[in-house]
């Protein structure tokens, strides 16, 4: 059988890791090459005023970039997808749809950058927002406005690990007639899939996981109506924040292993939540893998692992977790998260900094984790010798 037969991008006929390989990515009719070819044109010839092979401006359209949209979309389980220069390009898009006087609710535990972009962009354009208890989805009812559009949530959350019920919460935004917008770039669309659990918008900042070597700044809007496809990528066009065919290249590479590090990123971190738990200095560990989580059971039944995120706190509050997160050797003190190495850092005064102050503000004894792909033995006595000297 060729493999002009079989339609990748079709999850009912072929699994997740093979659609992560060939989803939209046919071997060249010209050359029998297997990789996708990065196309750096900017123009492409026209047979004839608007006669064209598809493409005709690099921004409007790129084979590499439409090679990558096809398979993060399959992944996603999408009939959409759109990639963006970066996860806030993507996060801009979506929130492009609101007018003056239309109302977010917003998880009460978003990413630093989600906050900064909607209460220090949109809402002095008159986007207004309130932040609500997501666990709770009778929150969303009883904090909805005659012009709230939609529900944007994180699961699990950064940097807190809160997890939400997408279901449960799609179905309330939906009961008042508004949307779900849901940010997957913790869970990865190989352990989580929001858009069959209700989501109508699922957002990734794809430098994350989807890239996963730290070589790569990206985002991506996945949906499969029709109508808010063909609003994002009218402002995708219109606004031009759109990844380079170098950049859609090492992210559809990036795709291809991302079921076989996202399998060791949860067993690394299952490693060291063993670690932190037993350990004197730590008060608290923050991880929807360990049975106490309050969200565990969420979890479970919408999740099919825990990510590769950890974050615990301290008992000796922000002085040890400013000094912990400097004395350790393998996991790099640095902002970003879900590439192959191991990262530390302290979200109060890195990452989720521009929310001090706010509903959102993040405990200072708190130290997030990324938890890379290296020898679990190593990650766990690097961290054990760091917690043992503060």
């Amino acid at each position: 059988m060729s493999d002009e037969s079989i339609d990748f991008t079709d999850p009912e006929r072929v699994g997740f890791e093979t659609r992560a390989v060939r989803a939209g990515q046919p071997h060249s009719p010209t050359t029998g090459a297997v990789v996708t070819p990065i196309s750096l044109a900017t123009t492409f010839a026209q047979a004839e005023v608007g006669v064209t092979r598809g493409y005709e401006y690099s921004r409007t359209g790129n084979p590499t970039r439409a090679a990558y949209e096809t398979c993060l979309a399959s992944l996603e389980g999408a009939r959409h997808g759109l990639a963006f220069a970066s996860g806030m390009a993507a996060e801009d898009a979506v929130l492009r749809a609101l007018l003056p006087g239309d109302h977010i609710l917003l998880g009460n535990d978003a990413y630093g950058g989600t906050f900064r972009i909607i209460s220090k962009v949109f809402a002095p354009m008159g986007v207004e927002w309130t932040a609500v208890d997501l666990t709770d989805p009778d929150q969303v009812k009883e904090h909805w406005r005659p012009r709230t559009r939609l529900v944007w949530m994180e699961t699990p959350t950064n940097p807190l690990l809160t997890v939400v019920d997408i279901e449960a919460v799609a179905a309330a935004a939906h009961g008042q007639g508004g949307l779900c917008v849901v940010d997957n770039t913790f869970a990865t669309p190989y352990l989580q899939q929001p858009l069959s659990l209700g989501a109508d918008i699922v957002v990734h900042s794809t430098t994350k996981y989807v890239g996963g070597h730290s070589d790569v700044v990206g985002g991506f809007v996945a949906t499969s109506d029709a109508d808010l496809a063909e609003r994002l990528a009218f402002v995708q066009n219109s606004v031009g924040a759109v990844p380079s065919p170098f950049d859609c290249y090492l992210s559809l590479r990036g795709l291809k292993t991302l079921a076989l590090r996202m399998d060791r990123h949860c067993e690394n971190a299952a490693a060291v939540v063993e670690l932190l738990v037993s350990h004197p200095a730590v008060s608290e560990v923050l991880y929807p893998g360990l049975e106490s989580h309050p969200g565990h059971d969420v979890a479970l039944r919408q999740m099919s692992g825990f990510g590769g995120m950890v974050s615990f706190r301290l008992r000796g509050g922000r002085a040890a977790a400013l000094d912990l997160v400097t004395r350790t050797e393998l996991f790099t003190l640095a902002e970003s998260l879900g590439a192959v190495e191991s990262l530390i850092e302290h979200p109060a005064a890195m990452t989720h900094a521009s929310a001090a102050g706010s509903p959102l503000e993040v405990p200072d004894d708190l130290v997030r984790l990324s938890v890379g792909v290296e020898t679990a033995a190593d990650l766990v006595a690097d961290l054990g010798q760091a917690l043992d000297s503060i």
